[in-house]
């Protein structure tokens, strides 16, 4: 699964966003004044700038009107970064008997910082700061997987089709399909080299033709600490399942996961995840991110 430590790809700093086409000029808004707190904030001209930049880039490509069309009918990109970090359970259960990773978790959606708390202990904890991870708990047990991986793999799954608004992110309008009896726009979403720690991986979404709501996600893993000679793990097939809409963003209820076989079509059942706990969060203190002082910081 994708992820995006580097600050360059979301970073709260870097407002020019780039897809596959050079973005066009666009006009920088008047500086805002914005009155010192300690909470976490963004100027609205921050806001309307990345909007703007990425509604121009997208709408020059197919495959870019697609998944701008599905910003809009999932809440709109303003309204997704103008409502703060995220907050949710992502408890995702593999059926295999191998191990669950089960976590409340808060993301920063413009600098890509995640912080993650044991749904069993509250003082376990682990997160991304923008630069390096972190993990606080009692013993390894507590997280028996690897958190650097994971501290911002969901949102690759609950942050769709927002999340492809960044840099090095190209598109591609393959030919339609179908599922379940419905019409879709298939997108497949690849990486520049050097983005993230998974370059290579890739997704494929399924946007509704009439409905312009993603319904599937096709990926791969090719995250180097998994495959050290390169290569990746099968594709998988991840169902969107249901919808809950929280403050104006329409999201998945939750997710089934199945490996993808021939004809592009759902296998066996692998994986099932609850995405539940959703919220936004407008008053988080500036350092909220933070590793703490007695947390062990992973390279």
């Amino acid at each position: 699964m994708k992820l995006f430590y580097k600050l360059s790809f979301l970073s709260v700093f870097a407002v020019v966003i780039s897809c596959k086409e050079t973005p066009k000029s666009v006009s920088e808004p008047a500086k805002e004044v914005v009155a010192e707190t300690n909470v976490i904030s963004y100027p609205n001209s921050w806001v309307n700038s990345r909007v703007e930049k990425t509604k121009e880039r997208l709408n020059a490509s197919e495959a870019g009107k697609v998944i701008w069309n599905a910003m809009e009918t999932h809440g709109g990109l303003d309204t997704w970064f103008a409502n703060g970090p995220i907050s949710f359970r992502f408890n995702y259960q593999p059926l295999n008997g191998k191990t669950a990773r089960d976590s409340y978790q808060t993301v920063d959606t413009w600098s890509n910082r995640a912080l993650h708390t044991s749904t069993t202990d509250e003082t376990a904890k682990f997160g991304w700061t923008g630069e390096k991870a972190w993990v606080k708990a009692k013993d390894s047990t507590v997280f028996a997987y690897d958190t650097k991986f994971w501290a911002l793999t969901p949102l690759w799954f609950v942050g769709h089709p927002f999340v492809l608004s960044g840099e090095g992110v190209n598109l591609e309008l393959l030919e339609p399909t179908t599922f379940k009896d419905q019409d879709y726009n298939a997108v497949k979403v690849t990486f520049d080299a050097g983005t993230g720690d998974a370059p290579d991986d890739y997704y494929i979404l399924y946007v509704n033709k009439e409905t312009n709501k993603i319904a599937v996600m096709r990926y791969i893993v090719s995250y180097p600490e998994y495959f050290k000679d390169g290569g990746h793990a099968p594709e998988k097939f991840t169902e969107f399942v249901g919808e809950q809409t929280v403050d104006g963003i329409t999201m998945p209820g939750g997710f089934k996961t199945y490996w993808t076989v021939d004809g592009d079509q759902p296998g066996e059942y692998i994986t099932k995840i609850d995405f539940t706990d959703v919220s936004f969060e407008k008053e988080l203190p500036k350092d909220f991110f933070d590793a703490p002082a007695d947390a062990k910081i992973l390279n």
